[in-house]
């Protein structure tokens, strides 16, 4: 490798690996060689191929995988699973069209715990109000997608349904009892992204390029606006999609717009 001046070394190391990358030297899947080999071939120190790898790894062209080894990564096209985010009523029975990947994933996890910064404002609750919380890694049955389901039950707000006896319901099983308790269900969205912890990104098996989106649904009840119980659902963007949608409403007029159409 020709070495250019006022240029740091690991960038020009990196460019050389994405070019051979590129060309196919180093095909998808490939294992690279070892630091000392990649030292040897670019005429650097290990040092400065480490900086380089990480830059690359950064980038999401290189993966490495603990006590195998770095390998250059399969391109992604794109989402292979969609995970639509719409509610259908048949009767009292309320459906999803995730409902199936409720049943490939892992046992749920149930424990009690209390809102936070984050999930109290999304409640309309204080900070450390005591809630039931599942745990669920979700997977879809017919592609690669999988997310971590967390469904957060305020004791407050469900003392009088069979929810507090048993929390472990999935969401839609929920959504009945709180609609059988009375109130008439609606539900909203707000999704953020973030990077993935560690262990979010081993169990979703996300690249270290990954993106991570957070959708929090709150079950609300209509007429109060009162929010019931919410829903948070961790996913990898590379892999998982999420669909919405969407229909034309009719705003709601205004007390004073209402005096004056009288």
């Amino acid at each position: 490798m020709a070495i250019i001046r006022n240029e740091a070394l690991h960038k020009q190391v990196a460019t050389a690996m994405r070019q051979a990358i590129a060309t196919g030297e180093w095909p998808p899947g490939t294992q690279l060689p070892t630091e000392t080999d990649l030292a040897e071939k670019y005429g650097v120190s290990r040092p400065t191929v480490r900086l380089a790898v990480a830059a690359l790894r950064s980038e999401g062209q290189l993966d490495v995988k603990q006590g195998r080894g770095t390998f250059v990564r399969t391109a992604v096209n794109g989402p292979t699973s969609a995970m639509e985010r719409t509610v259908t009523l048949r009767g009292s029975r309320y459906e999803t069209p995730v409902d199936a990947w409720f049943g490939h994933g892992e046992e749920p996890t149930v424990y009690r715990t209390r809102t936070d910064a984050v999930t109290a404002p999304l409640l309309n609750l204080d900070e450390g109000e005591a809630m039931f919380a599942c745990d669920r890694l979700i997977a879809d049955p017919s592609g690669d997608g999988r997310a971590l389901h967390r469904l957060m039950l305020p004791m407050e707000r469900i003392a009088d349904t069979s929810l507090a006896k048993e929390p472990g319901a999935a969401p839609v099983e929920a959504y009945a009892v709180l609609a059988a308790a009375g109130h008439d269900v609606a539900w909203r969205e707000r999704v953020s992204a973030r990077v993935p912890q560690p262990d979010e990104r081993e169990s979703l098996r996300l690249s270290e390029a990954a993106v991570l989106l957070v959708v929090h649904r709150i079950t609300y009840d209509r007429p109060s606006g009162l929010p019931l119980i919410l829903e948070e659902t961790r996913l990898g963007a590379e892999t998982t999609a999420v669909t919405y949608g969407i229909e034309a409403v009719r705003p709601k007029r205004t007390s004073r717009a209402a005096n004056t159409a009288r």
